[in-house]
């Protein structure tokens, strides 16, 4: 037998779980579970997970599931709240070249002499 150098996580189809279930379902004897599952070479565990799943009704939870941390769907108003702030800072510095510019005329406009519109 090959040692490999990583382990891999073993995966169950979900024939392979009901087919598990079914037969824990069978057994009646005192140990004979518990034989069922040193042949197989599964925890207890996972025999509860997997009743568990049946009785809710879950067919997702008789088949193997990826791990990690799940993706939740995006918020529409997140994307909305991103959308508004964007247009704020935009609109802001827009804000901000117009000040200057009316700061400017009005500095031309002593210079030249002439009374700027604001000022009469």
């Amino acid at each position: 037998m090959e040692v490999v150098a990583q382990a891999e996580r073993r995966r169950f189809t979900a024939e392979y779980k009901r087919r598990i279930v079914r037969e824990a379902d069978r057994c009646t004897k005192p140990g004979e579970i518990g034989a069922l599952l040193r042949r197989e070479g599964l925890y207890s565990s996972l025999l509860t997970a997997w009743r568990a799943a049946r009785d809710r009704g879950e067919l997702e939870g008789l088949s193997p599931r990826k791990r990690g941390p799940k993706v939740a769907p995006p918020d529409p108003r997140d994307r909305k709240i991103t959308e508004l702030e964007r247009d704020n800072v935009r609109l802001s510095k827009r804000a901000q070249r117009a000040e200057a510019l009316v700061e400017l005329q009005k500095k031309l406009a002593a210079l030249l002499g002439t009374p700027f519109e604001s000022e009469k």
